[in-house]
């Protein structure tokens, strides 16, 4: 029986546990996501899509 209830016990904070990720991300989704696409706005517009190299020579 005490095996049991270690069980119960080890399962309901593994609950918890879950529950509370699955909450911070549920709350924090939005914050995350809009940061994500200003980044991803950012990029796509500062660079045409290709790279261009200007070599330097010193004389």
């Amino acid at each position: 029986m005490k095996a049991a209830t270690g069980e119960l016990n080890l399962t309901v904070i593994t609950l918890i546990a879950i529950a509370a990720i699955i909450g911070f991300f549920w709350i924090m989704w939005p914050t995350i996501q809009g940061a994500i696409n200003s980044q991803w706005d950012n990029i796509s517009s500062d660079y045409p899509g290709y790279v261009i190299v200007d070599h330097i020579t010193q004389d």
